[in-house]
């Protein structure tokens, strides 16, 4: 992103049909966009001082789906992705993810969720969002992703198989990446599940701290070539399972290769 380049200039540059209000076929709102951005910016840039590489893998048009890794106990990596395709891209793109049902009980934040971009996770919703040539964020490990404790934040759990079949039935390249910081910026130790369904949610992550606030740790998003797979979204399971383990590998290796880049950055700073 050029320096001089306000935050408000990436939003009017993006290629999405607003209407004379400043509202897209979605319900995607400039006015909206322009407020998050301002706090998402401030906590990639110096809250979590972001590092990012890979972005020239992305389409700068069309759709495209970007699948990568869950890492810490709420959706900051989810934030963080849809920021760095704002600022790190040229022409700027916005990321839109499928968010859990649960938001809707939450007003607020089911209202700034849909104003951002960010809808329910139906297929059809993901299916009409890519055969408009958007850009699909997904995490195929879902909420047993957020999940994960500390001593498991660079493991992968199971993958759903339903993006793979999105992407064959829309014709989408899958981007994979790989994000890493999560679990030590939301340091879980444990997952309070009861606590968490009086609250409408799956669970609340619970920190030595108590409280799932992250920590000011570096964080990194990492885009790998892009993966294109032949067939129609009617395979059978064995060939759907194959691509998966095919993506899967991909981000297990962006995680693994980046981690020991970031272990050696660490070690370097710490000697004499």
């Amino acid at each position: 992103m050029p320096q001089s380049e306000s935050l408000s200039a990436r939003v009017e540059r993006l290629e999405l049909p607003f209407n004379e209000y400043g509202v897209d076929p979605y319900g995607i709102s400039k006015k909206h966009l322009k407020l998050a951005l301002e706090f998402f910016a401030f906590l990639y840039r110096n809250y979590f001082r972001v590092r990012c590489t890979g972005v020239q893998h992305i389409p700068k048009k069309g759709r495209g789906m970007l699948v990568g890794n869950h890492s810490g106990g709420v959706a900051v990596d989810g934030m963080m992705v849809l920021t760095s395709t704002m600022l790190e891209m040229d022409p700027p793109r916005l990321a839109q993810g499928m968010v859990e049902r649960f938001i809707h009980k939450f007003p607020v934040a089911s209202l700034w969720a849909s104003r951002t971009g960010q809808f329910t996770g139906l297929p059809e919703h993901a299916v009409r969002l890519l055969e408009d040539d958007r850009l699909l964020m997904i995490f195929p490990e879902g909420a047993r992703g957020t999940a994960k404790l500390y001593t498991e934040r660079y493991s992968l759990v199971d993958f759903g198989t339903g993006f793979i079949r999105l992407a064959l039935q829309t014709r989408s390249p899958v981007i994979p990446f790989a994000f890493l910081g999560g679990g030590a910026a939301i340091p879980t130790v444990t997952n309070a599940y009861a606590l968490g369904k009086l609250l409408g949610v799956p669970y609340v992550p619970l920190t030595p701290y108590l409280l799932p606030l992250p920590l000011p740790v570096g964080l990194e998003i990492h885009y790998g070539e892009p993966l294109l797979f032949e067939g129609t979204g009617d395979e059978e399971d064995h060939v759907i399972e194959g691509y998966v383990n095919q993506v899967k590998d991909s981000i297990t290796r962006l995680i693994e290769e980046h981690r020991a880049e970031r272990n050696l950055r660490r070690t370097r700073r710490l000697l004499p």
